[in-house]
């Protein structure tokens, strides 16, 4: 008899440390969760602006194209940063709300043309970044 008081209480302490384990290793899992759903919405947003990019650079090599002479700098392709009252008509629908403005958290867009050379940058602000994310691609169209 002396024997079983000394150990009584013993499995109930083994379930509660049990508890305890499982209970901070589904913590660490929905921590876990949380960084994976913020780091798929961040590749989403670059991914996002880099077919964005594309978009305007593609547009402007669709123009040399149709025109059938090599490309000159318009300077309303030119705009920093563009908007829906500046550039011409590509870069105003561009930048509206089925562009950069719709498809990024504080989007905005700029398009510097410098002889044949293009740069597009666009730039976001994550819900939960401190600093704007930017991605900036360069074209040579002739």
């Amino acid at each position: 008899m002396n024997l079983r008081t000394s150990q009584s209480g013993s499995v109930l302490l083994e379930a509660l440390i049990a508890i305890l384990i499982f209970s901070i290793g589904i913590l660490a899992l929905v921590g876990m969760q949380a960084t994976a759903i913020n780091n798929v919405a961040d590749a989403k947003y670059r991914a996002d602006a880099s077919f964005l990019a594309d978009q305007i650079i593609g547009v402007m090599w669709a123009s040399r194209v149709a025109s059938g002479v090599n490309f000159i700098p318009d300077a309303n392709f030119a705009c920093s940063p563009c908007t829906l009252a500046n550039g011409n008509a590509a870069t105003r629908a561009w930048v509206g709300a089925n562009g950069v403005a719709g498809a990024l958290p504080a989007g905005t867009g700029t398009v510097a043309v410098s002889g044949t050379q293009v740069t597009v940058t666009v730039t976001w602000q994550p819900p939960q970044a401190t600093a704007p994310h930017r991605h900036s691609a360069v074209s040579y169209i002739n």
